[in-house]
């Protein structure tokens, strides 16, 4: 086997991982039984994604998506960040009105 081959098979290989990776993360957004699920599947996808384009570039032989990976890392960093603190903040509101009454 070349090795021209082997990076070929690699990545044949990496790109269905990463797929079969994106849709069990959408099955748990959509059915998760619960909000840290959910963030936890979006943060998972977000890697994947990146994972995706770094695997574009070395097909590709262009250095620009490792930029748009760079992006996407950031974003989906925030919206985990975000989302945490939603979750957070609506638990603390819960806690409160339980202790209310």
């Amino acid at each position: 086997m070349t090795p021209e081959g082997f990076l070929s098979l690699a990545l044949d290989i990496g790109f269905g991982l990463v797929m079969i990776s994106i849709a069990l993360g959408f099955y748990r957004i959509a059915f998760g039984p619960s909000l840290a699920d959910r963030v936890v599947a979006l943060d998972m996808m977000t890697v994947s994604i990146v994972a995706f384009c770094g695997l574009y570039a070395i097909l590709s032989g262009t250095g620009a998506f490792l930029d748009v990976a760079i992006v996407v890392a950031l974003i989906g960093f925030l919206a985990t960040v975000a989302l945490a603190r939603f979750s957070e903040r609506s638990s603390a509101r819960r806690n409160a009105a339980e202790d209310d009454e």
